[in-house]
């Protein structure tokens, strides 16, 4: 009986750790934050025509941020922080990338509409 009752204990004991260590897992938001944020990342740069304009950086982060939710299933926390930042990282640089493009086309049709009324108006002059 005394047997039985110190192996109940254990198991009881073994239970209660295994409970508060899935609750400590599942109360860490780091991994589920960073990966949000990777998402949010991936989400704007789409936005801003990422896709056309930096197809291997949206691929990368696209890759990471697979790998990251694959790495937090499988309970490897740190891993998962570190791809997920990585694809954030990547994101943003396609977005960044995006953005410069708009701005450079603007900046060069900008230009030619400048020059065309430098035009128009040497016309009108003589």
């Amino acid at each position: 009986m005394k047997i039985g009752l110190s192996l109940l204990a254990k198991g009881a004991s073994l239970c209660a750790m295994l409970g508060l260590s899935a609750a400590v897992w599942a109360a860490d938001p780091i991994p589920n934050e960073k990966i949000a944020v990777a998402k949010n990342s991936l989400q704007r740069a789409e936005q801003a025509g990422a896709p056309e304009v930096a197809p291997v950086e949206m691929a990368a982060a696209r890759d990471k941020l697979v790998r990251a939710e694959k790495a937090l299933s499988d309970h490897n926390k740190l891993m998962a922080i570190q791809l997920a930042e990585q694809a954030d990282v990547d994101a943003q640089l396609a977005e960044a990338t995006a953005q410069r493009q708009r701005s450079h086309k603007a900046a060069t049709e900008f230009d030619a509409s400048l020059q065309a009324l430098r035009q128009e108006s040497q016309r009108s002059i003589n």
